[in-house]
């Protein structure tokens, strides 16, 4: 079972991911495909982060869930909290019964760096440089452009509202910790503060944030 990361966050929230190795059939025997998706690769992503909330919770009604119009799945009532990524040949999902959350799993790409003034500035950059952006190169600008993309894709799942501007809504004020994991400090539309945990593997960042509901 391709479990790379699991974690207990607090009594009622838990995160985890999983490597995509599987053949379809696989995870349809415990899940099952809830809209047509017609590429198999993204099918699997979509199987895969059904079947953690079930590993997460083995209670986690996964067919009752439902699309809000901003395209956030949610459940009638939130009995649970949760929010599922995928990128490439993972999934991450996050569930919670007592907080607001947000997750998301982005591998690095130097595709980024054409987006960049999309979501951010050189400035917000500086603002992490005590991570991989204080040494030299294109790689680690790369790492960190993901990272931060990462945060904000993370506070976007989070918000589940849409109309987020991305540049000038989410904004970085500082970061703790190692290149490999630590904590990012973020603005919300100048009115929540927001501390995003951050995680390094295989080339891919894992970042989530958990409110009080």
């Amino acid at each position: 079972m391709p479990l790379v990361y699991q974690q207990n966050i607090n009594a009622t929230t838990k995160i985890a991911v999983w490597h995509i190795t599987e053949p379809e059939d696989f995870f349809l025997t415990a899940v099952p495909v809830q809209r047509e998706i017609k590429h198999w690769h993204k099918r699997l992503q979509h199987l895969a982060g059904r079947l953690l909330l079930k590993e997460l919770y083995p209670d986690f009604p996964v067919e009752l869930i439902q699309i809000a119009d901003t395209k956030k799945p949610f459940l009638e009532n939130e009995p649970f909290h949760f929010s599922i990524s995928h990128c490439g040949d993972y999934a991450a999902a996050i569930v919670s019964k007592t907080h607001r959350v947000g997750v998301d799993v982005e591998q690095m790409n130097d595709k980024i760096e054409r987006i960049q003034h999309k979501f951010t500035g050189e400035e917000e950059l500086e603002k992490i440089q005590n991570l991989p952006a204080g040494q030299a190169g294109s790689k680690f600008k790369i790492q960190n452009l993901t990272l931060c993309w990462s945060i904000k894709e993370s506070v976007f799942k989070w918000w589940g509202r849409g109309e987020v501007d991305f540049k000038k809504d989410i904004l970085i004020k500082s970061a703790t910790g190692l290149p490999e994991q630590g904590v990012v400090e973020c603005i919300f539309k100048n009115e929540y503060d927001l501390d995003i945990h951050y995680l390094f593997f295989s080339n891919n960042y894992l970042t989530w944030v958990l409110t009080k509901k």
